[in-house]
C-alpha cells in the first residue's frame, strides 16, 4: 500500500515552482453554492397538441365517424375453444354466403335472417356473413339491425360462434357465423 503524501508545501518548494513558472495569484477555493434541483419540466409541447385537436378534426381527411373502435360484435357458444373464435376473427373460414340486410326494416331483417340461417346450415354452407350496416345513420337510437343480428344470433341454437368481419369483409357492419353441422 503506497503511503500517504504529505499535503504541506514546503517553502522550497514555493520558491522552485515561482522561478519554474513565473509570477502566480494563489486561488482561494470557495464554498461550493447551494444546488438547487432543476425545475419540473413544462409539457409545452403537449399543450400545443392538445390546443390543435380541435382545428385538426375540422380540416382531417379521416372521417372520425368511419373509425371502428368498441363496435365489434363477438360471441362463442360455451364449450367451445377460444381458439375458434380467433380463427373466425382473422378470416380462417371460407364465407360461403352473404345476406344483405340493408333497406329492412327489423320486422323484415328479423324472417329474412331466420330463413337466411336455416337454409345456410341446411345446404351445408356452415360460415356465412351477415351485412347489416353499422348504423351511422340510426340517430339516437343506435344501430337497430345490428343490435337485432347480435340478438338473433346469441338466441339460436345452431351458432357456434360469430365476430365482426374483417376490415376488408365489411368491418363492423358486417357479422361473419360459424353454424353448426345437421
Amino acid at each position: 500500500m503506497p503511503k500517504p503524501r504529505n499535503t504541506a508545501i514546503s517553502d522550497e518548494d514555493l520558491r522552485l515552482f515561482a522561478e519554474a513558472v513565473g509570477p502566480v495569484r494563489r486561488i482561494h477555493a470557495k464554498a461550493p453554492a447551494a444546488v438547487r434541483p432543476p425545475p419540473a419540466p413544462e409539457p409545452v409541447q403537449s399543450r400545443r397538441d392538445e390546443a390543435n385537436v380541435a382545428g385538426e378534426l375540422l380540416d382531417s381527411v379521416i372521417d372520425p365517424a368511419s373509425i371502428e373502435v368498441g363496435e365489434e360484435l363477438s360471441y362463442l357458444k360455451d364449450g367451445h375453444s377460444p381458439r375458434l373464435l380467433r380463427q373466425l376473427k382473422r378470416g380462417h373460414f371460407s364465407i360461403a354466403d352473404e345476406i344483405d340486410l340493408h333497406q329492412m326494416t327489423a320486422v323484415v331483417a328479423r324472417g329474412a335472417v331466420k330463413q337466411f340461417l336455416d337454409e345456410s346450415r341446411r345446404d351445408g354452407r356452415l360460415c356465412v356473413k351477415l351485412i347489416h350496416g353499422k348504423g351511422l345513420r340510426s340517430r339516437a337510437q343506435g344501430p337497430v339491425l345490428k343490435r337485432l343480428v347480435d340478438g338473433l344470433l346469441r338466441r339460436r341454437a345452431d351458432v357456434i360462434a360469430f365476430a365482426s368481419a374483417k376490415p376488408a369483409e365489411g368491418g363492423t357492419g358486417a357479422t361473419v357465423v360459424l353454424l353448426h353441422r345437421m
